[in-house]
């Protein structure tokens, strides 16, 4: 159990739990278009296993189940994710009434049971048309996004507590355009810039169409880091600063204050698309709330003679199985640092949570959320507004580049015959949750 009350959060906090579309619900056909992660996971040496998201969790079929598992664990919210080629198959154009049914249905659940609807619109299951015309490398895209954004607004956006527009730009662009981990699997300069610049271009022209069909309580979730340098030599914290820009300051800069740090733009002069300066007003579009993903810290040093100009190293700090550190500290000082110095707006921990070896019983998971909401806690003595906090995941599920291999869930999940088990770290938040001591 945890070693806080509930009460020590104030009556307005909400405890929520996440998942992504592509991650669990499975359910391919009944109208559903591809999408780039059906096509990259079918390209052998991509994901872990060669697994694909083709049944995941069947999340489609067994929604109301894991509707129950939500309620049942006092949670407030569940913060989920729409799938755009399941809504519009071929990323414009027709509509699929099937896919509008599913959410209807998902929709509905959540609210006869209590629950508030935290959705996302684009949770990295890009429709595999719109990549064959450039995808993120095309300002098209924002157009096409934007009118996504209407029909969810005009179908789904009375029903929905909060909408973000795009979980996490930095993996959506520079994970997935120049390291190549994430689909669709590009190693270019060029092509990250662009989909740097247009991800967020995009997400500020779906912030005008929402509002403009009359959506409420509008954000973006960005992943972010505690950078710190490997030592104090100049060279280490200058690549620390480069770090911290590339992965933080870009998408903080740009959607709160309209600018990016001039390190990037140098770095990057050649390849972002041109005239992208006049696009800044529509990316940094006023926001009601900002989400926050947080999973680790990362160390930066000067790299070799002949290598990258900076490196990430490995920290000494206990690891979780999917190798990330474990550093609650690092929470705490983004938190404080957004609020203090990107925005006074209130903020949500969108995802936190850890992968650990498969089995219920997971006491490291429970201590890993213990100490990461003592950390929420400390951020709000602090002064930083936090609203929110959303564990990562309801259900262990397809951990994309690393397939079934990592489990985040609370609850344990059989692939083989589908059954939820819940886990020691679900009965620690049903603990707090339900209890009003």
């Amino acid at each position: 159990m945890f070693s806080f009350d509930r009460r020590d959060f104030g009556p307005d906090f909400t405890f929520g739990v996440a998942t992504a579309a592509y991650q669990i619900e499975g359910g391919q056909g009944h109208g559903r278009g591809q999408s780039i992660w059906d096509t990259f996971s079918a390209t052998p040496g991509n994901v872990h296993n060669g697994d694909t998201g083709l049944q995941a969790c069947n999340h489609y079929e067994l929604w109301p189940q894991d509707l129950d598992l939500i309620r049942d664990g006092g949670f407030d919210a569940y913060r989920f994710s729409f799938a755009w080629p399941r809504l519009i198959p071929e990323g414009t154009g027709a509509v699929n009434q099937e896919g509008v049914d599913f959410y209807d249905r998902l929709l509905d659940g959540m609210l006869e049971r209590g629950i508030k609807p935290y959705a996302t619109l684009y949770h990295w299951d890009l429709p595999s048309t719109l990549q064959d015309r450039g995808g993120w490398m095309n300002r098209d895209i924002a157009h096409w996004f934007g009118d996504y954004a209407t029909l969810v607004a005009d179908k789904f956006g009375d029903r929905l507590a909060a909408t973000a527009t795009i979980n996490e730009p930095w993996c959506v662009a520079f994970l997935s355009h120049y390291l190549g981990i994430h689909a669709p699997g590009y190693r270019d300069l060029r092509a990250a810039a662009h989909a740097m610049h247009h991800v967020l271009f995009a997400h500020g022209t779906a912030i005008d169409a929402l509002r403009a069909s009359g959506a409420k309580n509008l954000g973006i979730v960005l992943n972010l880091e505690k950078s710190e340098p490997f030592s104090d030599k100049p060279e280490d914290m200058q690549a620390c600063d480069m770090g911290d820009a590339l992965f933080n300051r870009f998408y903080l800069g740009g959607v709160l204050k309209g600018q990016y740090p001039e390190v990037v733009t140098n770095w990057l002069a050649d390849y972002l698309p041109e005239n992208y300066q006049a696009d800044m007003e529509v990316v940094s579009r006023p926001l009601d709330w900002l989400g926050i993903n947080y999973y680790t810290r990362g160390i930066y040093k000067a790299g070799e003679a002949g290598g990258p100009a900076i490196q990430q190293v490995k920290g000494d700090l206990e690891k979780t199985d999917i190798g990330w550190e474990i550093y609650p500290k690092g929470l705490s000082d983004l938190l404080v640092r957004v609020s203090s110095e990107y925005t006074k707006i209130p903020l949500y921990v969108t995802e936190n949570g850890m992968a650990e070896v498969e089995g219920d019983d997971d006491p490291r998971r429970v201590q890993y959320y213990d100490d990461h909401l003592k950390a929420v806690l400390a951020a709000r003595e602090l002064g930083a507004d936090i609203r929110g906090y959303f564990a990562w995941s309801l259900l262990d599920n397809y951990e994309w580049a690393e397939g079934y291999n990592k489990r985040f869930g609370l609850v344990h999940v059989d692939y083989e015959t589908q059954k939820r088990t819940p886990k020691a770290s679900y009965r620690s938040f049903q603990g707090l949750l339900h209890n009003t001591r």
